[in-house]
Formats: structure tokens, sequence, C-alpha cells
């Protein structure tokens, strides 16, 4: 018998142990549940009253950002173009030469790239959702320009022809230039544009009243021609771009991308050659005021490209600041500081050359014509890199509404 409990085996410490009773999992009061970090929680999409997260972006590829970085090289385009004009003018002599059907051709060819980047819905959308805008920029085209025209003229002591010159230039309207740096700077383009035609077409009363009452000489100008020609250069060369756009938008899709770089090559064509012409029309002005005075061209001339430069840098400065303060978006404002600080050069030089004796009248919008565009294209190249905030543009919206 002993024997035989002894052959059975023993029970193991596990099937002699007894287990733990359970405690009974009562819910945890609502302070003391603990709640998971910020960076561990989960969003259900589907939980109603939430919104889905937007669409990662797609990878830019390479070749746009080369084509983008080739755009923001538009300072060093004008600058190389404007040292060639000086040095050897007979380089756009055959540029020149075709003119005005060159310009006229080239304008419209800037524009219809501006075109392919926008679409008709933009301009109802701005004319119908931001008409103060519109009126802002226009007002400040033709208050803060002329008045410091005036200004720096004084402030400078510039001679009488000069002085007209320079107030000629700030009375002139909005440049196509603009739209090309606005573009480049990530700014409203279609405000760029739309202000552009508005200062264009008042330019018919307001630059022949301005330059009467600040530099004391009418100058008239021919309505007809002048609304025609904005028509034609500016208004349905957008206009067929964005038809194109809409009609044809996949072909549209592939030709964006080079349309920043094709405007801004053309523009710094345009404006170097405007410049080489008018220096080889002035060169011999200025040798002559050199010889009967011989500190002209180190006194007077570096008087007027001191005062070019300050006057754009005022329409710049002063156009962003009043825009800031106006409540208006950050594109909105680069928009307007660039529109109110780039002028139409070459009709100032155009007006200064018709209606005055003095060929020194023409100097300071001449000049304006390379300075105006390295300030511009600099500061659109800094723009470029500088992303407008989204959380500062809803909250401009906030305000405003």
């Amino acid at each position: 018998m002993a024997s035989l409990l002894l052959s059975l085996p023993l029970p193991s410490a596990r099937s002699v142990s007894r287990p733990a009773p359970l405690r009974p999992c009562l819910p945890l009061r609502f302070s003391e549940r603990r709640r998971l970090p910020t960076a561990l929680r989960v969003r259900c999409l589907a939980e109603p009253g939430r919104a889905a997260p937007p669409p990662a972006a797609p990878p830019v590829p390479r070749w746009h950002a080369a084509l983008a970085a080739a755009a923001g090289m538009y300072p060093a385009y004008v600058t190389a173009g404007a040292a060639v004009a000086v040095v050897r003018p007979e380089a756009f002599r055959w540029f020149v030469d075709m003119a005005p059907g060159s310009y006229t051709v080239t304008l419209g060819f800037i524009m219809l790239a501006m075109g392919l980047t926008l679409q008709l819905r933009d301009f109802s959308a701005l004319l119908r959702d931001r008409p103060f805008a519109i009126l802002f920029g226009c007002a400040a085209q033709y208050t803060i320009m002329p008045a410091f025209g005036a200004i720096i003229s004084r402030a400078l002591g510039l001679p009488p022809s000069l002085s007209a010159g320079l107030i000629l230039l700030g009375c002139c309207p909005g440049g196509t230039a603009s739209n090309v740096v606005t573009l480049v700077a990530k700014g409203d383009v279609p405000l760029s544009v739309v202000m552009t035609v508005c200062s264009t077409l008042g330019a018919v009363f307001l630059t022949p009243l301005l330059t009467k009452i600040l530099a004391g000489a009418y100058i008239p100008v021919d309505a007809v021609k002048l609304s025609l020609s904005t028509l034609q250069v500016v208004v349905a060369p957008i206009l067929l771009g964005s038809s194109i756009q809409t009609a044809f938008p996949s072909v549209v899709q592939f030709v964006t991308p080079f349309a920043p770089l094709m405007a801004v090559l053309a523009s710094s064509l345009l404006a170097c050659s405007v410049f080489s012409e008018n220096f080889v029309r002035l060169r011999s002005t200025i040798a002559d005021a050199s010889s009967v005075n011989g500190d002209f061209f180190s006194g007077d001339i570096g008087a007027v490209m001191l005062s070019v430069f300050l006057l754009h840098f005022a329409g710049f400065f002063v156009g962003y600041a009043v825009a800031a303060i106006g409540g208006l978006k950050e594109k909105q404002r680069r928009a307007i500081s660039i529109e109110v600080g780039m002028q139409n050069s070459s009709l100032g030089v155009v007006l200064a050359t018709a209606h005055f004796s003095s060929p020194l009248v023409a100097l300071p919008p001449a000049l304006s014509a390379v300075i105006m565009n390295i300030m511009g294209s600099s500061l659109g190249l800094v723009w470029q890199y500088i992303t407008p905030s989204c959380s500062e543009d809803e909250t401009t919206d906030m305000h405003n509404a």
C-alpha cells in the first residue's frame, strides 16, 4: 500500500496554488482618467463634425524648381543687359530698329504668358469680392508717387528740367513689368493686372492734371491712342491667355511652368532695349552738359540717379505700408507695393521728348527703366522665398468680414 501511494504523482505547485480573486473593474471617474499625449491621439475621420485633413501636395518636379530659380534671376538679367547697353548700345539695335512694332509684340507676349497662369474666374472674383483693393491701389498709385516726386526733387535741389522729369515719372501709370514682378513675388497677379489697366486708363486725365499742378507744365496725353494701346497690349493678351487655359487645360498645364521665365526674359529684353535707345539719344546731351559744366556727370547725373532710386524706394515701401494699414492681405500688399513702385517709364520718356524743349527732362524716366527694374526684381526675388502666411490671410478675412 505504501509503495502504491509513493508511485502516485504529487500535485505541482501550480495546481495547488489558488488563483487570486478578481477585482471588479469599476469605471474611473472623469477626473481620474488619463488622456493620451497629443502626439499619440488619432482623430477619427468618420466622426461627425470633423473635416478630413487636406491631402498632401504632390512633390514639385526638379525641372519646375529649376525654371522658377531661373525666373528669379530677373535682377541679374536686367543688370547685365543695362551694362551691355552702356558699353555697346548697338547690341540692341536689331530690336530697336523694329520699334514700335517689336515693343508692342513683346509686351503682348508678356501679357499672354501672364494670362496663361490666370483664369477668367480670378478676375471676376476680384471685381466681385475685392473692389476696395482695386480702388485703394489706384488711389495709392496717383498720390504716393506724384507727391514723393515733388518732395524729392525739392529736397535734392534738382534743376527745373530734371525736377520736371522726376515729377513726370511719378505721375505716370504703373508699367507692365510690375505684373511680371508680382508673379515672381507670389503676389496677387489679377489685382496687379487690373490696377495696371485702371491706372493706364486714368493716366489720360490724371497724368496731365498732376504734372500741371506739381511741375507747372501741362502735358497733353492722346486719350484714344493710349486707350487702344492698353487694350491691345494688356487686356486682349491677358484675356486670350485665360481663355486658352480654360479651353486647353492639359496643354497649358505643361506650358505654365515656362511662362514666368519667358515673361522675365522678354521683360528684361524690353527694358534694356528701351534704355539703350534712350542712352544713345541722351549721351550727346550729357556730353554737351558736361562740356559746359564739368561737374555734371559726377554731380547732376548722380543726383538724378539718387532721386530715381529714392522715388521708387518710397513707392515700394509706402505702398506696402498703406496697404498693411488698410487691412489688406499679404498677397495684395505685395501687388500694391510693386504696382505703386514701378512706373511706365517708357511713357514718361515719350511724353518728355514730345512736350518739353529740354532733353534733360527725359533723363529721369530713361534711367528709371533700369533702376526700377533692378529694384523691383530684387524685391520680387526676396518675396519669392517668403511664402505668404495662410493664417494671416484667414485672420485678415475675419477682420474684413
